[in-house]
């Protein structure tokens, strides 16, 4: 089952600090299940957020940038060496989570995004 997730906290106004003002709370970090994606929709874009089976958590576009499909929250998580990586469920092209390159295609990025943990929530910065 997938859970779409849609943050609030960038319709609190005035309880963001300006530092904060891009980062958006997600979900739990207890909702992902490592090695799995979620979608969420973060001020109207959809991001697909991961926690590698190490704990760490990472965000791209949900958007496939081969075919422009929104299915990169069900892409395979796996690794090249020490870099965490995760391949699209409609082609099988291999993007690294951290920059976005293409493994197999230079001409090819996955947009990213950083992502931080506070207080036991993923938040995402656009």
């Amino acid at each position: 089952m997938t859970a779409v997730l849609e943050t609030a906290i960038s319709d609190i106004e005035g309880q963001i600090s300006g530092s904060d003002a891009g980062w958006h709370r997600v979900c739990a970090v207890a909702d992902l299940e490592p090695a799995w994606g979620e979608a969420a929709l973060i001020s109207g874009r959809q991001v697909a957020v991961f926690q590698t089976a190490n704990g760490e958590v990472f965000a791209v576009a949900n958007e496939d940038p081969a075919t422009g499909a929104n299915v990169m929250a069900r892409g395979i998580t796996g690794s090249r060496g020490n870099r965490p990586t995760i391949s699209s469920p409609l082609h099988k092209e291999v993007y690294d989570l951290e920059t976005g390159e293409c493994l197999g295609n230079p001409e090819v990025r996955l947009a990213t995004f950083s992502t931080r943990i506070v207080g036991g929530y993923i938040e995402v910065e656009l």
